[in-house]
Formats: C-alpha cells, sequence, structure tokens
C-alpha cells in the first residue's frame, strides 16, 4: 500500500516565462476573455514551443502571485452562489495555481500571442499543454 506524502510535504516550481498585459490588479471583469495578452517564455524553454501551431487552443497553468490566503467556502462570481473553494475559479486557493483555455493568435520566438487569458501582468507562467477537443471531449457533449 502507498504512503499518503505528508501535509507539510514542499514542492517547488520554476516558472517557464511570464504574462505581458495591461492588467495591472486581479479583478474579476468578463472583458478580459476577448483580449489579446503576451506569454513571454523563458529563452531555455522557446524549443519547447516547437510545433505549438498546430494547436488552436491551449491550457495556460499559472500562479496567483497576488492572492494572499484562501477560505474554503465563499460566493462565486459566475453564478453568485455559494460553494467550496474546488467548487469555483477563486483565485484564493490552498496552492494559487490558475488554469484556462486560451486561443492562440501567434507565435513570435519565445513569445505567444493569446486571446482570452485572464492573468493579469507579470504573472508566473508555470506550464503550457495543448487543448485537444478529440481527447477533452466529454462522451455526451457535442463537438462545435
Amino acid at each position: 500500500m502507498n504512503e499518503i506524502p505528508e501535509a507539510s510535504e514542499r514542492i517547488e516550481m520554476v516558472p517557464v516565462g511570464y504574462v505581458e498585459n495591461d492588467y495591472l490588479e486581479p479583478v474579476y471583469n468578463e472583458e478580459v476573455y476577448n483580449k489579446v495578452s503576451k506569454i513571454a517564455l523563458k529563452k531555455e524553454f522557446t524549443e519547447g514551443l516547437y510545433r505549438i501551431e498546430d494547436f488552436e487552443k491551449l491550457y495556460i497553468l499559472f500562479y496567483f502571485s497576488k492572492s494572499k490566503g484562501y477560505k474554503l467556502i465563499h460566493r462565486r462570481h459566475y453564478d453568485g452562489e455559494i460553494s467550496g473553494v474546488f467548487a469555483s475559479r477563486s483565485p484564493y486557493r490552498p496552492n494559487g495555481i490558475g488554469l484556462t483555455i486560451v486561443e492562440l493568435l501567434k507565435v513570435e520566438g519565445n513569445v505567444l500571442h493569446v486571446k482570452g487569458l485572464d492573468a493579469i501582468n507579470g504573472t508566473h507562467v508555470l506550464d503550457i499543454k495543448p487543448y485537444i477537443k478529440e481527447t477533452e471531449q466529454v462522451d455526451n457533449e457535442t463537438t462545435d
């Protein structure tokens, strides 16, 4: 039987890049999903972008560096309902990790131009993964 790791165990991550846009403070704003942002990868990770243009959409995982603390129960922004933090997209989370699907517009060297990123300027990007519709689709979902 596998042992469960101690809750106090630490995990270290190194950002692969940073967000560049006009959003300076974390404010809930639906307009952000229509805006273009840049993700500037550190030069040493540029080769990892090889064939990223094969995908129209990407998952961006990032760190909520300005969100301090968390509440396990709160009111969700998108529908006003009370829920647990794991049933919401709140930036106030135990580990402060954000996840957004963005539209990839273009790639220039180590810079991705994306639409729909709900992260503020200077946000640490932890990882980038392709959104693959065929493998992500739930059985009863229809394709568009």
